[in-house]
């Protein structure tokens, strides 16, 4: 469905991102995941379209776009601004318009006809269930609902693939539920979604992630495999009280507060069992899950180095 390949993206001497490949099938949701400046919307930007990389191609379906082996432009992008939607982190609606209106011109950019877009505002208008709602101001809409009407409009051409960047900063937790929901429908119904997001608890609904530091990509699997890959051996939590001034001193154990406990790695299971000996408090210590955070912080925040 959609191949990025070797992916670069200079201003001037800076590398914004750096060599980034993958690939993303149909039907599925799969997530960007990095600080901020690490180059998740810069690639979003270029596998839509709205950006030339310095180097690497986009591959959507049979379209090929970016730069060539000998360096130059393929303006193919415009070819497949018809199979994807982006919604973008900025709120993109315009707030004294009403819903429909919003979505009128969302169909207008598109050349669309008046027949097709009253079949597609009808069937998002229940997909949504916002009934006489298409009548209000979108600014006078409740910020979720806001999302979720801006979400529509990126659909409203009935796109393959689905961009979502970071959309739903700044919404409740209810809000952002209700977002996740269409969210899978989309891919259930086929649809491949490309996501930001900074809340690890949306990142546990993607089927894979690709997390991002400093412009490349340092790490690629579902959420379970990367859980299990960055902590093989698990994380030793520990109540804060009961740990010995010198083993916060020992150089091959890594740990930091979480609550009133302690969280501990070893990359050593064998020293682990060393360490229990020589400090008898440690057969206290209870196995913790590890987390998609914890995975976060210690690979691209780098916590425990």
């Amino acid at each position: 469905m959609l191949e990025v390949r070797s992916l670069s993206v200079y201003f001037g001497d800076f590398a914004a991102v750096k060599k980034v490949s993958f690939k993303v099938s149909k039907g599925e949701i799969f997530g960007l995941l990095g600080a901020n400046g690490a180059g998740k919307t810069t690639t979003i930007r270029v596998m839509c379209g709205l950006l030339i990389p310095t180097e690497g191609e986009v591959q959507i379906g049979d379209t090929i776009f970016g730069k060539n082996n000998n360096g130059n432009n393929n303006n193919s992008a415009e070819l497949i601004k018809s199979r994807i939607g982006y919604m973008s982190q900025k709120f993109t609606l315009y707030d004294d318009l009403t819903v429909e209106e919003n979505w009128k011109f969302a169909a207008s950019l598109r050349n669309m006809n008046n027949g097709i877009y009253k079949k597609r505002c009808d069937y998002l208008n229940q997909w949504l269930s916002l009934g006489d709602r298409t009548k209000q101001l979108v600014g006078k809409l409740p910020s979720g609902l806001k999302q979720q009407v801006a979400l529509a409009a990126a659909l409203f051409h009935n796109p393959d693939i689905i961009f979502l960047d970071e959309p739903t900063a700044g919404v409740s937790p209810y809000a952002r539920m209700q977002f996740w929901n269409l969210i899978k429908i989309l891919a259930s119904e086929g649809k491949t979604i490309i996501v930001t997001t900074h809340y690890m608890d949306e990142a546990e609904n993607c089927e894979r992630l690709s997390l991002m530091r400093a412009g490349e990509i340092i790490a690629l699997d579902s959420p379970e495999k990367l859980k299990h890959s960055t902590f093989p051996h698990g994380i030793w939590g520990l109540a804060e009280e009961k740990i010995p001034p010198c083993l916060r001193e020992e150089k091959t154990l890594s740990m930091w507060p979480c609550g009133l406990n302690y969280h501990m790695v070893t990359h050593n299971l064998a020293h682990w069992e060393d360490l229990k000996k020589q400090h008898p408090i440690l057969a206290n210590a209870t196995l913790v899950a590890p987390t998609l955070e914890d995975v976060f912080l210690e690979l691209v925040e780098g916590r425990s180095r």
